[in-house]
């Protein structure tokens, strides 16, 4: 394993130690205490990280292993399902194999719940959870890595090029097909970064890297040894919609967007926090290939994830409010109000409302895109 240990997540023997660093890291303690007391951190921080490292001191008291270390991840999750959520669904879950191990590649709409939420459904139904390939752009203070690899995340080095790249792409693949091939989960995004248009579509450089530990089997055995299960997740309501809305809006209008240091962290909490209605998890069928060509097996993929797609009101809604400024809009889709009723059109309206008068097309937009890439199916 000496060779994964750069990007793997942190051992059972390892977890203990990270602990403590991170609870005597002043950054760690003051991030979380303006995230839990964001009130009292803002008038009194010394009092707020006080109460927030004894409080994480004592939660933490006797985690040694990563299991013990994912049940207290579990009963945070508990709290955050049913305060930010109004219904939790799944389906296909059923056809998963127990014998098996699987690579989940899966829709991106969230940084930390995508797959968060498909381990939740996993670890009910019995199932181990997922080692969870994040990207290294995410982990740029220390103890956010640490954070990760504390949960069974291990890293993707996008920020590398050329030979480097080459390199540790080899890695990383040699690393996922290692996992599955130990009968572990594994989860990854279809493409680096999320779809913030709402439109999901998996990057065929992706399955590319998956293959190359066993180039000399071709991409078509070389992905079928990883048990490929497409995977869809839909929020009625995304926290992050109005920040996704405002970057369209500038790289479209304005022709480039700048993040700052924080954005990625402020994504990351807002998702968390945020409200987000029914969230619906759907497992696809493990891909079977019939031939090398990258461009075919993404194909595959997509189609699974647009049509295991649970259609929202929230998707419903956006377009038929792009239909009253636009009546040509999508008109071979037949109308969709019915899926609608009014608690969810209020709902979506207010949402509406709140959003900057500049950037709701594109709010819209992102909505309603599920909607046309099903009709387009």
């Amino acid at each position: 394993m000496d060779q994964f240990q750069d990007i793997r997540p942190y051992h059972d023997d390892e977890v203990r130690p990270v602990i403590d660093t991170l609870l005597n890291n002043s950054e760690f303690i003051s991030s979380i205490a303006s995230f839990a007391l964001p009130k009292l951190y803002r008038w009194l921080p010394a009092v707020a990280r006080f109460l927030t490292h004894r409080k994480l001191a004592a939660q933490l008291n006797g985690v040694n292993t990563v299991k013990s270390m994912q049940g207290v991840i579990a009963s945070y999750m508990d709290q955050m399902i049913e305060k930010t959520t109004s219904k939790l669904t799944n389906s296909g879950i059923e056809n998963l194999s127990r014998e098996k191990s699987y690579l989940f590649v899966s829709n991106h709409r969230d940084i930390a719940m995508d797959p968060a939420f498909v381990n939740y459904m996993l670890y009910h139904a019995g199932f181990n959870t997922m080692f969870i390939a994040i990207g290294d752009n995410l982990l740029k203070r220390p103890f956010v890595s640490d954070l990760m690899r504390l949960n069974k995340s291990f890293i993707v080095k996008r920020s590398l090029k050329g030979r480097d790249l080459l390199k540790s792409s080899k890695q990383l693949s040699e690393y996922i097909h290692y996992l599955v091939e130990n009968k572990d989960n594994v989860w990854i995004a279809q493409r680096e970064g999320r779809a913030k248009d709402g439109v999901d579509r998996t990057d065929t450089a992706l399955l590319k890297m998956l293959s190359m530990a066993r180039r000399e089997l071709g991409l078509k055995e070389s992905l079928g040894a990883l048990h490929i299960v497409p995977v869809s997740i839909s929020y009625e309501f995304d926290p992050c919609d109005t920040l996704k809305a405002d970057e369209l809006y500038q790289k479209k209008e304005l022709g480039a967007y700048q993040k700052d240091e924080k954005s990625d962290i402020n994504s990351i909490v807002q998702g968390m926090i945020g409200f987000k209605g029914h969230v619906h998890v759907a497992f696809g069928e493990e891909i079977c290939l019939d031939s090398d060509d990258a461009d075919a097996a993404a194909a595959l993929i997509d189609r699974q994830v647009v049509s295991n797609y649970l259609l929202q009101p929230s998707n419903y809604f956006a377009l038929e409010k792009l239909r009253e400024t636009d009546p040509e809009f999508a008109q071979d889709i037949a109308p969709s109000t019915e899926a609608m009723t009014e608690a969810s059109i209020a709902a979506m309206q207010q949402r509406l409302d709140q959003a900057p008068p500049n950037i709701r097309p594109y709010l819209l937009q992102m909505y309603a895109n599920p909607v046309l890439s099903r009709a387009k199916l």
